[in-house]
């Protein structure tokens, strides 16, 4: 898309509102700073946290539906999102809708009633995915001020931005390399890290408490051992797992599974040239300022 503009719809989710509202103003500043322009969704309600269908998936599509709608009746063609949980949500919807013509009228005959339609010409995207597809790691690396060449990192992609591949589909769900490459663009060096692939337990929180907060600990672990300065994912929901529950997780595991937690757009903030506290990492539960202080020195 080179010497073209580009445009984004952003719907944020409610995380990127209320408990890591940190990762919206680090979205929002490297967007700006790269040209990118993001317009957020008016009108825009929560995806439903892939628990919603639980209960009934009927509203769960019809408010990923209209979600969708508002942002085609602004004229956008594209959504971005920087949540795994809202891109895999919204997509769903989008491939329901799409596929089953008899399920999309009747869809529509609800959002009429508040003056929308689904038409489903608007696609979903990622923060993530823009970056390597939309703008270009080629020229995302033009624009790295400060190359994090003394950055060792951990890549965690999160479940939800690989899977269902049907849905998701940007990359091999088994052997994804878009962080990667990513981090490279970045300046910073990626960590063989056996736990990319794994699941932070964020959904399961509630009936597998245990569980949930031992699978942190093990990425937590893992990362530590293989060197790693930092964890860093793309969806604020296993960022909150994977700082918030640290404190708890370690009660499982006799060596020290201290690890700082960096956002995607964090990351690609840093190597911008904004400092820690213009990303707002400050504010993380698990501080990664000492680590900062040294590596960008």
């Amino acid at each position: 898309m080179a010497g073209k503009q580009l445009r984004y719809a952003f719907f944020p989710g409610c995380t990127l509102e209320s408990a890591v509202a940190e990762l919206k103003v680090a979205t929002e500043l490297t967007c700006k700073k790269l040209g990118i322009e993001l317009v957020e969704i008016d009108g825009w309600t929560c995806c439903g946290a892939s628990q919603i269908q639980d209960i009934d998936a009927n509203v769960g599509l019809l408010i990923n539906a209209r979600n969708i709608a508002l942002a085609e009746k602004q004229g956008f063609d594209k959504i971005l999102t920087v949540c795994n949980t809202c891109t895999l949500m919204l997509r769903n919807a989008k491939r329901q809708l799409d596929e089953n013509p008899e399920l999309k009228a009747k869809v529509n005959e609800g959002l009429a009633k508040i003056g929308l339609e689904y038409r489903g010409t608007a696609e979903i995207t990622h923060y993530l995915w823009v970056l390597v597809e939309d703008y270009g790691l080629e020229k995302l690396a033009s624009k790295v001020s400060r190359p994090l060449r003394d950055m060792k990192v951990a890549n965690f992609y999160g479940c939800h931005i690989l899977l269902p591949p049907k849905i998701m589909g940007f990359e091999d769900e088994r052997n994804p390399r878009s962080m990667e490459m990513l981090a490279e663009a970045c300046g910073a060096r990626s960590i063989d890290f056996e736990q990319r692939l794994g699941c932070c337990g964020f959904h399961s929180i509630y009936p597998a408490e245990v569980e949930a907060e031992k699978s942190c600990g093990a990425i937590e672990l893992v990362a530590r051992k293989q060197g790693a300065d930092c964890v860093v994912t793309p969806c604020p929901l296993c960022h909150m797992a994977l700082d918030m529950w640290q404190a708890d997780s370690q009660k499982y595991y006799k060596e020290d599974i201290t690890m700082p937690i960096i956002h995607v757009p964090q990351l690609v903030g840093l190597a911008l040239g904004f400092s820690p506290q213009e990303m707002s990492i400050n504010h993380h539960i698990v501080s990664a300022m000492p680590m900062l202080k040294k590596k960008l020195a």
